[in-house]
């Protein structure tokens, strides 16, 4: 059962995204002065009140209505506004108070009054008692007597909660449901992230288009699979630090590696048709210094197949991200639908291999025939090198700790060849492994 949807609609730079941050307690969308920032649906549920039983809905931010979008993105930004309008059940319907009634505020009111669901006015940027004296001429929209708050400030924010809550209270009450993984897509910009996600949610969920950057947040999609629920996590773009061209691009950069380090599983999507770039190969050392379950998604593959074979982008995939050799590949055509389930499936894998734990007992066995194999070198002045025993420590990602006599014999050549043998061995071949080194007194050494 889904929950109840609130919409905040209104014209450009009324605070619309400051108000869902603010409900959520947490920085979801990017807030910039910048008119048009918001283009897709950013969405996050919230209780609406303090107690166990308090009623919950999905608060949704919307694009500016009525703005003409730098990158002629107008009408898809306006189509992804009906969406959210079609499918809530109460609106909030937010204007400037400082600035009063706008053209562009009556362009809004117009469109809201051919609805049939209830809209809450709300007058955002009330910071003062000077400002409640001018937001009188706002009853002219039609709505009644606005409801005075201030997003930044949390002014007034828990009348707007109860407001909320006599509309929906009569409605079946249910709660989030936890996701049962999330798998975020990330990779440079027109690669096919958007096109992937809206394949799998099989709606226009987020939107596609060729010009670069059109994806500024970071948007969760949640999509239902048979018996299993998915968070989608859609990301901006990522190109070179040095290329960013505004405080808007740098947050949207910064949010898709916030969403690579509250993911599962990442998916990191390679665009076909083009050679690897240097973007490419920075992503994917920054997604391996998470030690994130990672999964290589070719996507376009119909424009490259008749090329090269999945054999042959395997070998030059180990060439050019050595630190994510182990790291399955999935071939997609994401405008097809070709191979989407499959690789949600492969993720899935993923994860629970990040997940598996292993016994003490099995992995002392291994550690001795590893030594038989290989032992570390002896550096001058050091001790000779013993591992004492191991322990697997905890999960996501998969965290051993050796027991040595001397940490500093143990150097990182033979670090790394421990962590392959435990991949090759251990039943989590196809994700990272972290490997700490303690000595019986002393902190441990990654």
């Amino acid at each position: 059962m889904s929950m109840p949807i609130v919409s905040i609609v209104g014209r450009p730079n009324v605070g619309k995204s400051s108000l869902l941050n603010c409900l959520a307690g947490r920085r979801i969308s990017i807030v910039d002065p910048t008119p048009g920032v918001t283009r897709d649906r950013i969405s996050t549920p919230i209780a609406l009140g303090d107690e166990d039983d308090s009623p919950w809905v999905e608060v949704v931010d919307t694009g500016g209505m009525g703005i003409e979008d730098a990158d002629r993105l107008t009408d898809d930004v306006e189509t992804q506004i009906r969406f959210g309008i079609d499918a809530a059940a109460v609106i909030i319907f937010m204007v400037d108070a400082r600035e009063g009634l706008a053209v562009l505020d009556r362009h809004v009111a117009e469109k809201l009054r051919r609805q049939k669901m209830p809209v809450i006015l709300v007058a955002n940027k009330v910071d003062d008692d000077k400002v409640i004296s001018e937001v009188g001429e706002l009853t002219r929209l039609g709505f009644g007597e606005p409801l005075c708050i201030s997003a930044t400030h949390h002014h007034n924010i828990r009348e707007l909660l109860e407001k909320i809550t006599e509309i929906v209270e009569h409605l079946p009450a249910s709660q989030p449901t936890s996701a049962d993984m999330k798998l975020a897509i990330v990779g440079k910009r027109n690669a096919g992230k958007s096109t992937i996600i809206n394949a799998l949610a099989g709606e226009n969920r987020v939107i596609v288009s060729e010009t670069p950057g059109t994806t500024r947040d970071s948007v969760d999609v949640h999509v239902k699979m048979g018996e299993r629920n998915f968070t989608l996590i859609d990301t901006a773009g990522v190109k070179r630090r040095g290329k960013l061209a505004s405080d808007v691009e740098y947050y949207s950069q910064h949010r898709a590696m916030r969403s690579v380090r509250r993911a599962d599983v990442v998916g990191l999507v390679i665009d076909a048709s083009l050679p690897v770039s240097q973007t490419d190969k920075n992503l994917a050392g920054i997604i391996a210094d998470e030690f994130k379950p990672t999964l290589i998604i070719v996507n376009k593959w119909d424009l490259a197949k008749d090329n090269a074979t999945p054999e042959a982008y395997a070998e030059y995939f180990a060439k050019t991200f050595p630190e994510l050799s182990y790291a399955p590949i999935s071939m997609t055509t994401a405008t097809e639908k070709i191979n989407l389930k499959g690789t949600v499936k492969l993720a899935e894998e993923l994860m629970k291999q990040s997940q598996t734990r292993v016994t003490t007992g099995k992995l002392n066995v291994l550690i001795q025939e590893i030594l038989a194999k290989r032992g570390p070198s002896h550096p001058r002045g050091t001790k000779p090198p013993k591992i004492l025993y191991a322990s697997q420590v905890s999960t996501q990602p998969p965290t051993i700790v050796c027991i040595v006599n001397d940490t500093r014999s143990f150097e990182q050549n033979y670090q790394r060849f421990l962590v392959n043998q435990f991949q090759e061995n251990l039943p989590f071949g196809e994700v990272p492994v972290r490997v700490l080194f303690r000595s019986r007194r002393g902190d441990p050494k990654v």
